[in-house]
């Protein structure tokens, strides 16, 4: 996505990038695969040990991140994560800690749980059919003498039959609020789905009269808005630097193999055709990765720009990376749409961010509602 700024980055980047070559290259995702797995929760506590999880919680809670911008330490990272497209809940993981420390008051536990590994959360926000609106849920919370009754289901919760807790959104005396509920809870009910992605799976989560405490609520209702909106700008900008991560792997690959295949006696990076479709996609990855670099900037300072720029960002990456990846299966030719081949590896998994909270056209949409100007 960027350069690494200083040493620490550097040798963090390179840490990431060494631990994920051996143990989740693209081999093990295949096995994974054939196994059916998604990850291992063991190799999620070594990465978790590495800081992975710590990144975007304060010292106080017992985080830290290298650079003192958690938010870019967590993309550089992501990115190296999309040039394997490594498993693990490092996204779902994120995404509920980016909501947890904004309000940690009575949650302590759990962030010192998921910083450690030693627990795996998730973020319940989608709902069946309907698409992504994190603000208007209609799952509900009906206050009791203890606390508050959930019903409803979700879908499409990132790594959901693995997780122990869930950082679900609900509706309660007409706000939208959320709840820390442990899947383990009475009521609550966890079905596997299985997505695109070779590794990446989503669970459906049904909620029929689960009993949760009021210390389970995360902030107060006028927080939660501002709190989902944090949560939505961190989990675009780890989507897009995971996709750059991809688009860089994958361009490197077909590089690559326009000088090593021969037609006609010469290599095909030699043909001017191919050599003009290199320079586009060269140019449309800049600019992905700029775009990126601008919205994990953003989201880390909390500029009041940063809504806009993870939309700029997700509605840019997100429209051009499957063209080019599919411009790169066609420059491989025939062996680029064998099962063998890894470039279907990488498709998928960027395929899978495109859909994911809110497509390219939806971000075009809230563009444009930020950037209109509103008349005097």
């Amino acid at each position: 996505m960027t350069a690494a700024a200083n040493p620490e980055q550097m040798l963090f980047a390179s840490t990431a990038q060494a631990f994920l070559e051996k143990e989740a290259p693209l081999t093990r995702v295949r096995e994974m695969h054939d196994t059916g797995a998604s990850f291992d929760a063991r190799w999620w506590q070594r990465a978790a040990e590495l800081g992975w999880a710590s990144l975007l919680v304060p010292e106080d809670l017992g985080g830290g991140s290298v650079s003192g911008d958690g938010v870019s330490d967590l993309a550089l990272l992501a990115e190296q994560a999309g040039r394997s497209v490594a498993p693990g809940p490092l996204h779902p993981v994120s995404v509920a800690l980016a909501g947890l420390v904004e309000a940690p008051e009575g949650h302590e536990a759990t962030i010192e749980s998921l910083v450690s590994g030693e627990a795996v959360a998730s973020w319940a926000v989608y709902e069946p059919g309907r698409p992504w609106a994190p603000l208007t849920p209609q799952l509900t919370a009906t206050a009791t003498d203890s606390g508050y009754r959930l019903d409803g289901v979700k879908d499409r919760v990132e790594a959901g039959d693995s997780a122990d807790i869930l950082l679900v959104t609900a509706v309660a005396d007409g706000a939208v609020r959320q709840f820390v509920v442990p899947t383990d809870t009475a009521g609550v009910s966890v079905e596997a789905q299985r997505s695109l992605d070779m590794v990446r799976r989503y669970a459906r989560v049904r909620f029929d009269g689960v009993q949760v405490g009021a210390e389970s609520v995360l902030g107060s209702a006028e927080q939660t808005p501002e709190v989902i909106e944090r949560q939505r700008q961190v989990a675009l900008v780890l989507q897009c630097a995971e996709t750059v991560g991809i688009l860089d792997a994958v361009l490197s690959m077909t590089n690559q193999w326009l000088f090593d295949r021969h037609s006609f006696g010469r290599p095909l990076a030699s043909y001017q055709a191919l050599k003009h479709r290199v320079a586009d996609m060269k140019m449309w990855f800049e600019a992905a990765r700029g775009t990126t670099a601008g919205a994990a900037e953003a989201v880390g300072r909390r500029s009041p720009e940063a809504r806009k720029l993870v939309s700029v960002a997700k509605a840019y990456v997100g429209e051009r990376a499957p063209v080019m990846l599919q411009d790169c299966v066609q420059l491989h030719g025939g062996i680029g749409v064998t099962w063998e081949h890894d470039l279907h590896l990488y498709l998928r998994r960027a395929a899978l961010n495109r859909a994911m909270f809110g497509s390219p056209e939806d971000h075009h949409r809230v563009i444009f509602e930020l950037s209109r100007k509103v008349p005097a």
